[in-house]
């Protein structure tokens, strides 16, 4: 005789909509008071908008540490369960997550159907199919976390063998319910009460006046070109960024054409001064350069921020064509469609990473500040 547990559709709890809020309300607070911060130029919401994620998610961690703790202390049941439908739901690597439908038959509970996904290898794939019996392991106050045992003891397995499983009818239960309505709108809503939050409080900065006393408006960009009859490049600089576009048949990876690009971006930019009799120039520091085939990308950090960011003349530039060969080549993406190289200097050390895409899927290879290959991953 089969019995069925009730399956009840899941809904979000108030913990997990105003977790939602709250989550909308650190990503809208933390990005506007970055980008403000960068616009205007002011270290204080920089600082903000990069700690404040930070903060967030340890606090989040620390808060979720004793129910996590109480899950994993929980002894988890086995079960025999027959497999009422599976289909795989996508995947390009070697493990192909796959959709299943199962009737679970626990020995001393109601029986129960649930709807799992689970990444299922392409070699043993084969070996599930519909009415076939697996065994299952699950926690008993959460059997929506259904889990195939892959490699069941001998014990279980000779059980599988020879077992037969009724199906249980009734709705299945989602081991990954869908987000509803209103956790997705109270998200945007956080979204926006975080950034206007922002906005209130930094309005002196954003809004007010500048230090000659005069209304802050925005930073108007400059732009100058240069061609002639085989190539041409386009240089913009603002307060917070500055961009080099170079011509069709020209690439950033050609021999000094990167160089060449982040001094036409630093060689004007930076703040005068006078020590004794000498005169010098405080060259911009760069939070993140991003360099694509025809494009170059400088973040440049606030002024007067000397401790934040990298000089930019300072990259291996004779080290990056070899490192985005070296990702082109050896990790696995097929042919190469595009590539971008990004040189982040935000949490103080230099970091060099290299995105491949191609048909093969992508492809990451990180550096340090000298060129040297630290690690790389595919996916």
């Amino acid at each position: 005789m089969t019995f069925t547990a009730d399956a009840q559709p899941a809904h979000s709890t108030p913990a997990d909509l105003a977790r939602g809020l709250l989550t909308g309300g650190v990503i809208g607070a933390s990005l506007t008071a970055f980008i403000g911060g960068c616009v205007v130029e002011k270290a204080l919401p920089v600082v903000v908008g990069l700690v404040l994620p930070a903060v967030y998610g340890l606090v989040l961690f620390l808060a979720t540490l004793p129910r996590r703790a109480r899950e994993a202390a929980v002894v988890p049941r086995t079960a025999l369960a027959v497999i009422e439908s599976l289909e795989a739901v996508g995947g390009e690597s070697s493990d192909v997550p796959v959709r299943f439908e199962l009737s679970v038959a626990p020995d001393e509970a109601p029986a129960y159907r649930v709807e799992i996904r689970q990444d299922i290898n392409l070699v043993e794939l084969p070996d599930y199919r519909p009415r076939g019996i697996v065994v299952v392991e699950y926690p008993p106050d959460r059997p929506a976390k259904t889990r195939i045992v892959k490699r069941p003891t001998p014990k279980w397995e000779e059980r599988a063998a020879g077992a037969q499983v009724d199906s249980v009818p009734g709705p299945a239960l989602k081991s990954d319910p869908p987000v509803g309505c209103a956790g997705g709108l109270l998200t945007l809503l956080g979204l926006l009460l975080g950034a206007g939050a922002v906005l209130l409080l930094f309005r002196a900065d954003l809004f007010g006046t500048d230090e000659s006393g005069t209304p802050r408006r925005p930073s108007v960009s400059s732009s100058s070109s240069t061609s002639s009859s085989t190539s041409s490049s386009t240089t913009t600089v603002t307060s917070a960024t500055g961009t080099v576009t170079i011509g069709p048949g020209q690439s950033m990876l050609d021999r000094g054409e990167l160089r060449k690009a982040v001094e036409s971006l630093t060689e004007n930019t930076g703040s005068t001064g006078n020590a004794g009799n000498t005169e010098y120039t405080d060259r911009r520091r760069a939070l993140t350069v991003v360099v694509q085939d025809r494009l170059l990308t400088v973040v440049f950090s606030p002024t007067g921020v000397r401790s934040a960011g990298f000089d930019p003349r300072s990259l291996p530039f004779d080290r990056l064509p070899g490192l985005v060969e070296e990702a082109r080549t050896t990790l696995g993406t097929g042919s190469p469609r595009s590539w971008q190289l990004t040189a982040d200097g935000i949490t103080g050390s230099l970091t060099l990473r290299v995105v491949v895409t191609g048909d093969g899927g992508t492809a990451t290879l990180e550096a340090d500040g000298q060129g040297t290959v630290r690690r790389h991953s595919g996916s």
